[in-house]
């Protein structure tokens, strides 16, 4: 199998997952899942590999959802798109954590596959 078609192997089911992040329905938050996915669609790549520095358009997606997730509802919203995302596609999960950190920005919750997204204030 050639690496064209490994890398549709790989596209197909991240490419699922979005679809169902996108339908799926989201908090009260006026953020949507689709605006979160879409904001951290940059940082796939980084976030499944071994580290190094996050590309400058993860950061600067990850920029935009901080500056989107202003209320309570938006930010519980965009935790609990993050928190659903993590789960279903294998990420390195010390990358997720530390990515607003690397893209010296502040996120005002964790990305995380355990975080308690109703605790978010």
């Amino acid at each position: 199998m050639n690496s064209s078609n490994q890398a549709k192997l790989v596209l197909v089911p991240f490419t699922m997952t979005l679809i169902l992040l996108l339908i799926t329905p989201s908090s009260e938050g006026a953020i949507t899942c689709g605006t979160v996915i879409s904001s951290i669609k940059p940082c796939l790549s980084y976030l499944q590999g071994s580290g190094g520095k996050p590309p400058q358009p993860c950061c600067d997606g990850c920029q935009s959802l901080a500056s989107a997730a202003t209320t309570v509802p938006d930010r519980q919203a965009a935790c609990t798109c993050l928190k659903n995302a993590s789960q279903k596609i294998k990420i390195n999960s010390q990358l997720a954590g530390s990515l607003p950190k690397s893209c010296g920005i502040s996120l005002s919750f964790p990305i995380s596959p355990t975080v308690d997204c109703t605790k978010i204030n």
